[in-house]
């Protein structure tokens, strides 16, 4: 069986039409989409093409959508920052009815059996936290008290928006990327997962992105195509953001 795993779409629909092009040219059987599909400039667009894919999909919630969940159900927000609060306000009010209910629906994580890999675990950052943040430098004692307890063999998770494919113990930890603002290079990272663990890179049109993203009514459009969409942010600052953050959030 052939899982495309996508993660951190962000509203970037143009980054995300790229990838399900690519997929649909794997014969994927199956989608996971790992969550962080909202807080971006097209998210009800976005949605609706996920809703619309003639595969099978599975959606797991990102730290995004519980942020507006959170938001919608009367909660103060409690977001990585004050722009992820921003961010779930105005996803809030601009979210239709139908893709609030949507995303309403959606699990913490996801459990899938494979016949080559036994029992997949799908998350948004940890098994226990869709906040957690840790990445490929994270030292290994600092993230073996989060994966002890796992029984599968293989984690699928994004959250930090750059891939890695490393182990924790026994346990197996891939990070899928982000579909629509990946850290160190433009374009689109996702995952394809069947006989092998492949980190994939999809490539579209960044000036057509930029031009559409422009179009909407998103209030950070042009600072996200300035900095998500036409370059990328530098992988190596990113890197030392998130290690200030890691495992502080759970």
């Amino acid at each position: 069986m052939r899982i495309a795993a996508i993660y951190d779409i962000h509203g970037n629909l143009p980054a995300l039409e790229a990838v399900l092009q690519d997929i649909n040219n794997y014969e994927v059987d199956l989608i996971v989409v790992g969550g962080d599909v909202v807080a971006g400039p097209l998210p009800n667009e976005t949605l609706t093409l996920l809703q619309n894919t003639n595969i099978s999909t599975h959606f797991i919630l990102g730290n995004a959508e519980s942020d507006v969940l959170r938001h919608l159900a009367g909660e103060e927000i409690n977001g990585l920052s004050e722009r992820a609060n921003e961010e779930a306000r105005w996803v809030s009010e601009n979210l239709t009815t139908e893709h609030k209910h949507f995303i309403s629906s959606w699990t913490p994580t996801l459990t899938l059996h494979t016949d080559e890999w036994g029992e997949v675990l799908f998350c948004h950052g940890t098994p226990r936290s869709d906040m957690e943040v840790f990445t490929k430098i994270t030292p290994e004692e600092v993230l073996e008290p989060v994966f002890e307890d796992i029984n599968s063999p293989l984690i699928i998770c994004g959250h930090t928006h750059i891939q890695f494919n490393r182990m924790v113990g026994k346990v197996r930890v891939v990070n899928a990327g982000s579909v629509g603002m990946p850290f160190g290079v433009t374009g689109a990272d996702w995952l394809l997962l069947g006989n092998d663990i492949k980190l994939r890179h999809s490539n579209f049109d960044l000036d057509k992105a930029a031009d559409h993203i422009r179009k909407s009514n998103y209030p950070y459009a042009e600072e996200f195509v300035t900095s998500n969409v036409m370059q990328a942010p530098d992988e190596e600052k990113m890197l030392k953001i998130l290690t200030q953050m890691e495992i502080k959030n759970a």
